[in-house]
């Protein structure tokens, strides 16, 4: 799908996956894919009891995150713990809709999104990272993205968020900028922008009290700031 992040369980049995010019995966009983980048692909299978979960993640191509950018052409993971919990919950809720399904659904599938990202972290040895990869492993840096995601609406400076990280402005500033690939305040302008349009698209509150949820004191300020981001006004975003 087009724009779409998706993921392949096997449930039961064991098949083949398929893409252009890349040797067939085995997958079997707990084998978890993601393609975070939508490329298209086949399963295959020869057993008649072979069950899989499949799903996909719409994604906004302008808003990705660039941890999702970051990741290869397709994860491959063994599911285990957290991952495994998480995709029974989801399989049982499918099978069996009742009372809060629709809303046990989205979230179930915001958390095996969460697990997936997890685990593939977990795999990887730390000195292998790059990218967002390096930068989640990074004590200093990932302190300062755990802050300003926790509190976007808290009046964060260069200053504040070293502090929060233990360096010095100017080190920690340099640092954050070649884990991530953006000064800290633009990545704090670009996470507010993307939390104010979710809360745009799913709440009907309104423009100021989502403008003082993302930090933003003046109306007028956070519009500026959302139609340069989004390019049209939040008003006509909500819309739309």
């Amino acid at each position: 799908m087009p724009g779409a992040a998706g993921f392949q369980i096997v449930l039961h049995g064991s098949c083949q996956l398929l893409r252009h010019d890349v040797e067939p995966l085995v997958l079997n009983s707990g084998d978890v894919v993601f393609l975070p980048h939508g490329q298209g692909h086949t399963l295959t299978h020869q057993e008649e009891d072979t069950v899989t979960l499949c799903g996909a993640y719409e994604v906004a191509p302008a808003r990705v995150h660039p941890l999702l950018l970051d990741l290869p052409e397709l994860v491959h993971l063994s599911a285990r713990d957290e991952l495994r919990s998480a995709v029974t919950l989801l399989d049982t809720e499918l099978r069996d809709r009742g009372l809060g399904s629709d809303a046990l659904v989205p979230a179930l599938l915001d958390a095996l999104l969460v697990y997936l990202l997890r685990a593939w972290f977990t795999e990887r040895p730390a000195h292998s990272a790059t990218g967002w990869a390096a930068a989640l492993n990074d004590p200093v840096v990932s302190a300062a993205l755990q802050a300003i995601h926790r509190e976007p609406a808290r009046p964060w400076t260069v200053a504040a968020l070293a502090s929060e990280s233990g360096l010095s402005r100017a080190p920690f500033a340099r640092r954050f900028a070649a884990l991530t690939g953006r000064p800290p305040m633009t990545y704090l302008t670009w996470w507010r922008m993307t939390v104010a349009a979710r809360v745009l698209r799913e709440s009907d509150a309104s423009l100021s009290a989502v403008a003082a949820e993302v930090g933003y004191r003046s109306e007028f300020a956070f519009a500026a700031a959302f139609k340069r981001e989004h390019g049209v006004a939040p008003g006509r975003y909500r819309r739309a």
